[in-house]
């Protein structure tokens, strides 16, 4: 799982879980993506909180805090089962201010293009699933993480290998920005699912940068998942910096791939914090052993950071072919599934 299901107050309503972010060159220009709703988590509700907020952060100076918020609220279902969605742009101080109003962008209801202020293009609805895991490799990979041991998978060997989310579905936001409207050529993403508090506040449920963060450090240590979904990009090292370096060096040490497996999990550890998405504007997107530059709907994020944490080839044993509903390659490019 790169993010489904990931903690205790995300699975309380899975319409607030984001399961997974993909930022990518599109048609027109930078399209982020998010996932949320997984069907494997029997939503008792279908499709987006009429009382949350779904946010895209975007960082244009590299300091880990958003210069500018892409907000997305949505109402109740109408009686055909739709939902109308506002979107706001908040820049500047405003950015991160839950309770600033922003400018409104673009209106309109899921399963609908629209096209928005200054050219953007948003599409909401349900789709299926793009992402593919192996559930034994999956849970293998968490337990040596929480334990300090090689990736044991026993007589499992890659011909037993199933993707564990093929067929199923999702709810999906899916945001292209003109590069014009991004005014940068280098940023960081990530996103946030928050939900509205009987207070009046507003509570972080979910946030997303990079991949597969959860499944390596938080399958057996929920604390550690609903604690990850908080807080700020710019705080995440110096909080959970060295929680995470020590997992990465008990991995290590165990393969005995790395003279230092210490020094090699603070690297690592680095990389991973802050959790945010790096892009060049305008190029193709890649989340490869190379690098990271984006995400796109058919990157192998779980063979890239299961190996890089590990320090040693981790393989789930599939790949895009498993997954049954394709993404595409125009707009809203996630497979689109009519209600």
């Amino acid at each position: 799982m790169s993010h489904h299901l990931d903690s205790p107050i995300a699975r309380q309503d899975v319409r607030l879980d984001i399961t997974d972010m993909y930022v990518f060159r599109g048609e027109t220009g930078t399209v982020l993506a998010i996932d949320v709703s997984h069907s494997l988590g029997e939503p008792k509700i279908p499709g987006f909180h009429p009382e949350g907020k779904y946010e895209f952060k975007i960082d244009t100076d590299g300091d880990a805090v958003e210069e500018v918020t892409y907000r997305f609220i949505f109402d109740e279902r109408d009686e055909a089962g739709k939902q109308r969605f506002v979107l706001r742009k908040l820049t500047g101080a405003d950015a991160t201010n839950d309770f600033a109003e922003g400018e409104v962008i673009a209106e309109g209801v899921e399963g609908t293009e629209v096209v928005g202020s200054n050219g953007v293009r948003v599409w909401a609805g349900k789709a299926g699933d793009p992402f593919w895991i192996e559930p034994t490799v999956l849970h293998a990979v968490g337990h040596a993480f929480q334990d300090g041991t090689t990736v044991e998978l026993g007589d499992w060997t890659q011909a037993d290998a199933v993707n564990h989310f093929a067929g199923t579905t999702l709810y999906s936001i899916v945001l292209e920005l003109p590069d014009a409207e991004i005014g940068a050529e280098q940023i960081n993403v990530w996103s946030l699912a928050s939900l509205q508090t009987d207070a009046g506040g507003w509570r972080p449920i979910n946030r997303f940068g990079l991949p597969m963060i959860h499944p390596l450090f938080t399958q057996f240590n929920e604390q550690l998942g609903d604690d990850l979904n908080s807080g700020r990009p710019a705080d995440d090292f110096a909080t959970w910096g060295e929680v995470l370096a020590s997992e990465i060096a008990g991995v290590v040490r165990a393969y005995g791939t790395a003279v230092d497996p210490d020094t090699y999990g603070r690297a690592i550890a680095h990389r991973f914090l802050p959790n945010v998405m790096p892009y060049t504007v305008g190029t193709p997107a890649a989340f490869s052993f190379n690098g990271w530059n984006g995400r796109s709907l058919i990157d192998n994020a779980p063979d890239v950071m299961f190996s890089l944490a590990a320090n040693t080839p981790v393989t789930l044993g599939i790949g895009r072919e498993s997954v049954e509903l394709k993404p595409t390659d125009t707009f809203p490019y996630v497979p689109v599934i009519s209600e």
